[in-house]
């Protein structure tokens, strides 16, 4: 008798092969069956007119912190996450002496937007090297499964101390030193290593992270090391990948290592067809066998502007500045009065920042955020075209929606990936193996980004909603975030369904699938705020075999475990 059965649901298996109809059976937390009619089970979940995937594989999060006091790393597992890997873009919280805590955690929420009252309330420190955060990790119970990378930031400051955090060059042994701990680490498990060279992140206010300006001779020795290792991935935030700045460099260091390199890719406004350019020069590393991908978002990296979150175009008024302290309901109670409203929309302005102005003015980009959102949005529906219809500054018309729902309406200006108005860009990136879904950001931008649904929006979206261009299949899409992801990162034991494969899967009602509003939520430590998404349609999500989450509900059970690369049988 098996432990589980998952019966008569449409098997979608996660390697791109057409869905059929059939029975999933576990036993001891791995799949015995998958197709035709299973036998008796101590339980059963009827799928029937449901999807049955593999659970989701989300190689870019950054749960750091989180995963040492959330066993549910919510609310990735909302959306049937159940592998997440943190550590990405350069930032994390080992290896660190004692005296530089306060120090990470201040890297952390300027590069991530992760409160660092938060993190000084919410982490309990008991680790210095990274073989101890993998300990520590291991230690917390868990709902999902959790793999971690070493962030360049904090392994420059533990070996540089001030010289690294001021971006001296690294001496030749600081480089040795650096690539003995990062050999350490990789044999304790870590997944990979990662860094950020974008100009985008930043702490402090205008600071930038240790290893922003490292040089080819320090990355380079890294990247042997992960090569040495055997494992692992070597991961990049950059904004200017170039095929004259970073392709060459990122290329030879695919090549000569055998080591998987993975830089984000995305359309920006400066230069908005430069991405078919990197596309083509991942498919030309491809067809010579080098590892070289780009990170993808499934979907506009979306900025959210309400009265709770970070950013609207209201911050640098004064008469609005004078209205932060208050709580909530008084603060909109105030913006609802007359004076207050023509003081905010006609008053002083603090010091202009040239980069929040232009994003700010940007209305025919600015859309409401609708209780079903739409994040691939036409223009009749955005501020400008409203204002036009009536007659008004578009500023007093993101004024009054902000003050709808109570004041907690939001509107969404898709920053990235919307340079052409609409996705085709994306729907071109999807359609390759050169490209890896990514850049879902769970646990981060707690204040104005909320695209951690991700995994619910590739299927609703890009397989089922789409109206402005052609949409994709269930079978790709489901691929695309488990097979792939896994594969990528080495975790061979998951990401099919499939005799002797981990029974992590999801069981999705999928024409109840669907996404709510983001909305704003008090309850990380030190009542921190972030930003969640709900979402309708999961009737199961099973890690090991075990029911993490039923019908949107947490179940209690903590079967996930710390992944460590070593012993995942990567490369």
């Amino acid at each position: 008798m098996y432990d589980l059965v998952i019966r008569g649901g449409t098997l979608v298996d996660g390697s791109g092969a057409p869905a059929r109809t059939g029975d999933l059976a576990i036993q001891d937390g791995i799949i015995q069956q998958a197709g035709g009619s299973a036998g008796p089970a101590r339980r059963v979940i009827d799928a029937s007119g449901c999807l049955v995937t593999p659970g989701w594989v989300d190689i870019h999060t950054h749960y750091d912190g989180q995963a040492t006091w959330d066993p549910y790393l919510t609310p990735s597992t909302w959306h049937g996450v159940t592998t997440a890997i943190m550590g990405n873009c350069g930032v994390g919280f080992a290896p660190v002496r004692p005296q530089d805590r306060d120090w990470l955690i201040r890297v952390m929420e300027g590069v991530e937007d992760i409160p660092g009252a938060v993190l000084s309330e919410g982490i309990q420190w008991d680790w210095e090297s990274f073989p101890q955060y993998l300990d520590a990790l291991a230690r917390r119970p868990k709902a999902l499964d959790i793999g971690a990378q070493v962030p360049h930031s904090a392994l420059r400051t533990y070996v540089m101390g001030e010289r690294g955090v001021h971006h001296d060059e690294a001496t030749p042994k600081d480089i040795q030193q650096m690539c003995a701990l990062l050999g350490e680490a990789m044999r304790a498990g870590a997944l990979g290593f990662s860094t950020s060279r974008t100009f985008l992140h930043k702490y402090e206010g205008r600071k930038y992270p240790p290893g922003t300006f490292a040089t080819l001779a320090e990355i380079g020795a890294l990247g042997e090391t992960l090569g040495a290792a055997g494992h692992g991935v070597f991961q990049m935030t950059s904004n200017h990948v170039s095929m004259d700045g970073e392709i060459p460099w990122l290329r030879k260091l695919a090549r000569h290592n055998r080591l998987p390199v993975l830089f984000n890719l995305q359309q920006t406004d400066p230069e908005p067809d430069l991405w078919q350019t990197l596309l083509a020069a991942l498919e030309d590393a491809r067809a010579q066998d080098i590892p070289l991908f780009g990170g993808i978002c499934g979907r506009p990296l979306g900025l959210l502007f309400s009265w709770e979150t970070s950013l609207h175009p209201f911050i640098q008024s004064v008469a609005y500045q004078r209205l932060q302290g208050l709580p909530f309901a008084q603060r909109i109670a105030a913006l609802r009065q007359p004076d207050t409203r023509h003081a905010i929309l006609h008053g002083e302005r603090t010091l202009a920042d040239k980069n929040l102005e232009r994003m700010f003015s940007q209305f025919s980009r600015i859309y409401p955020m609708e209780a079903r959102p739409d994040y691939e949005p036409a223009e009749d529906k955005s501020v400008a075209s409203l204002a036009r219809q009536s007659g008004r500054d578009p500023l007093e018309v993101i004024y009054d929606l902000m003050l709808e729902q109570d004041g907690k309406a939001i509107l969404y200006y898709p920053s990235f990936n919307y340079s052409y108005g609409e996705l085709s860009q994306i729907h071109a990136m999807l359609q390759t193996p050169s490209t890896v879904n990514s850049l879902a950001d769970g646990g981060a931008h707690c204040g104005y980004i909320c695209d951690v649904s991700m995994p619910t929006f590739m299927l609703t979206h890009w397989t089922r909603d789409r109206r402005r261009g052609p949409r994709l299949s269930v079978e790709a899409m489901v691929r695309r975030q488990t097979l792939e992801t896994a594969r990528l990162y080495g975790l061979h034991d998951r990401g099919l369904l499939q005799p002797g494969k981990k029974a992590d899967i999801n069981v999705i009602d999928y024409a109840r699938l669907n996404l709510h509003a983001p909305r704003m939520v008090y309850d990380l430590p030190a009542g921190g705020r972030r930003l969640v998404q709900d979402a309708d349609g999961y009737v199961a999500t099973l890690v090991a075999g075990m029911p993490i989450f039923e019908h949107g509900q947490a179940t209690g059970e903590l079967p996930g475990r710390l992944l460590r690369g070593a012993a995942g049988g990567a490369r």
